[in-house]
């Protein structure tokens, strides 16, 4: 099993792409540590699915400062070494041109604390816990479609931190790989999680766009993730991959 003796730790893990990655992740081998903001039936299940209980989940509010530090540290207080990190968990909110300043100060600071600089503290405490053990380490982060080519007008919050995720992981894959600590972003386009239109014809739009003609899977983002933290390819890191059904070819 490739991932055998590996311990992964997954932020956003209750639901969609989380989940999806915990379950390939465990059927490879790897034992699982599991993220979430707080319990919920999403939890319970995703649990479940990975023979856990969603009281083995780490809770931890990525919003509030210092919270991706408090999440590793839990994390490795529960395993005692770490040898992946999958950084899911994010979220999307408008930050629109005209209305309330309250609203765009808001939205701009909850998506850049949960989306940028959670992920980045995590990174930070990872790569340190990696070179105190001297071995491999594997970061893999989700970015987005939108990180590079933009998104809709009111949305520019989101797409500047996936930018930011982009950014960061290629420096960090830049400068660590001579000691083996490698790192890998993930930039899908519209998957079918809550995040994707439901509307019917938004969700007409949103198809039209995409040459597959569907909207991706979480078991197609989560298989490319689970590779990639087998080690298999060492000389991918630093490598964005673009899982968007060939809407956004770069």
């Amino acid at each position: 099993m490739p991932l055998k003796n590996k311990t992964i730790l997954i932020t956003g893990a209750a639901r969609g792409i989380g989940a999806a990655t915990a379950r390939l992740c465990h059927e490879a081998g790897a034992k699982v540590l599991l993220h979430a903001s707080r319990k919920s039936l999403s939890s319970e299940q995703a649990a479940k699915v990975v023979a856990q209980s969603a009281d083995d989940f780490l809770y931890q509010d990525l919003s509030r400062p210092g919270a991706g530090f408090a999440l590793f540290e839990a994390a490795l207080k529960r395993a005692g070494r770490i040898d992946g990190v999958v950084n899911n968990a994010g979220m999307f909110t408008a930050s629109p041109l005209a209305g309330e300043l309250e609203v765009w100060d808001n939205g701009w600071a909850k998506t850049l604390a949960v989306n940028v600089q959670a992920p980045a503290d995590i990174c930070r405490a990872a790569i340190a816990h990696f070179r105190d053990r001297r071995e491999s380490g594997i970061i893999v982060n989700l970015a987005s479609r939108a990180g590079h080519r933009g998104d809709g007008v009111e949305n520019a919050a989101y797409a500047a931190s996936k930018g930011a995720v982009l950014a960061m992981t290629k420096t960090w894959a830049r400068g660590l790989a001579g000691e083996n600590i490698l790192l890998y972003a993930i930039a899908p386009g519209w998957v079918e999680t809550r995040m994707a239109p439901q509307d019917i014809a938004d969700r007409k739009v949103a198809e039209a766009e995409i040459p597959l003609g569907r909207v991706a899977q979480p078991e197609e983002v989560g298989a490319m993730i689970a590779f990639l933290l087998t080690g298999a390819s060492p000389s991918a890191t630093g490598a964005t991959f673009d899982i968007n059904g060939a809407s956004y070819v770069r």
